[in-house]
């Protein structure tokens, strides 16, 4: 852990303030080019393993937990290295750690700020999905989100489910949405174009679209507030370490009531 010597935090690059010199056709290529990237990996993983059991490897003597800790984390690094190195290649458009929000290490500022930003994200969450319950019919504010890691037995399979829900997914989707395409977006076009974008997006990856979209609003509506907080906490920072924190305890929280004490969660459902 360091802090800087002036204990400011890492400016983030400013956008660009004339209206004429915003580049508009990015805040459409660059989420795009994210979404492209994502599902590209998820289907190239599912390819090679749907290759590997055609030639006779059988999946069935691995634990799923495991399968699902090796899959998710082979998906962001794919993922990010695309997104990364395809445009360096074709283009030569290069992308710097400032870019991405990760030219220090985690600082005191941002280990005080993400509990509460979690906080905030939480009150106003919680205060959204009542309100709209209330005004949208059919709105169910209770829809959990799939996460996969289901009917976890072993001490081991806690773990796994811990490390991907609790640690590599938090920093690798950081990298990705508050890093790279916020950090893109944000010398590109206004901070408020900016933080709806990236958040508009990251919500709508966490939606469950095959339960219909009212099944699943709450899910995305709940991760884009979650998000803008997060966005902002890049914004006051100039890292997305505060964010990566405040989306471990965001997740931590998660799997406390989905694994360890789910009964707690049926209490607060009603």
């Amino acid at each position: 852990m360091s802090e800087n010597s002036s204990n400011k935090p890492d400016a983030v690059a400013p956008a660009v303030k004339k209206r004429g010199a915003y580049r508009w056709w990015l805040a459409i290529a660059l989420p795009v080019w994210v979404f492209i990237s994502f599902v590209f990996a998820q289907m190239l993983v599912v390819a090679v393993i749907m290759g590997l059991r055609s030639v006779g490897i059988d999946f069935n003597a691995i634990s799923s937990s495991v399968l699902e800790t090796a899959a998710a984390a082979v998906i962001y690094l794919l993922c990010f290295g695309i997104i990364v190195s395809f445009p360096l290649w074709v283009k030569g458009f290069k992308t710097t750690r400032k870019d991405v929000g990760l030219t220090r290490l985690p600082s005191w500022m941002d280990l005080g700020l993400a509990p509460a930003g979690f906080v905030i994200y939480l009150l106003v969450s919680g205060l959204t999905m009542y309100a709209v319950s209330q005004l949208v019919s059919g709105f169910n504010a209770s829809e959990t989100q799939d996460i996969g890691f289901e009917d976890l037995t072993l001490g081991y399979e806690y773990v796994l489910a811990f490390l991907t829900l609790v640690l590599i997914a938090p920093i690798a989707e950081e990298a990705i949405f508050r890093g790279y395409l916020y950090g893109k977006l944000r010398k590109s076009v206004p901070i408020w174009v900016a933080v709806l974008i990236t958040s508009i997006l990251f919500g709508l990856l966490h939606m469950k679209w095959d339960s219909g979209l009212l099944a699943g609003a709450n899910v995305g509506l709940d991760v884009f507030i979650l998000s803008v907080m997060m966005c902002s906490l890049r914004e006051v920072t100039g890292s997305i370490w505060a964010g990566i924190v405040l989306h471990m305890l965001k997740n931590g929280l998660a799997f406390y009531l989905l694994f360890i004490n789910p009964a707690l969660l049926s209490t607060i459902g009603g």
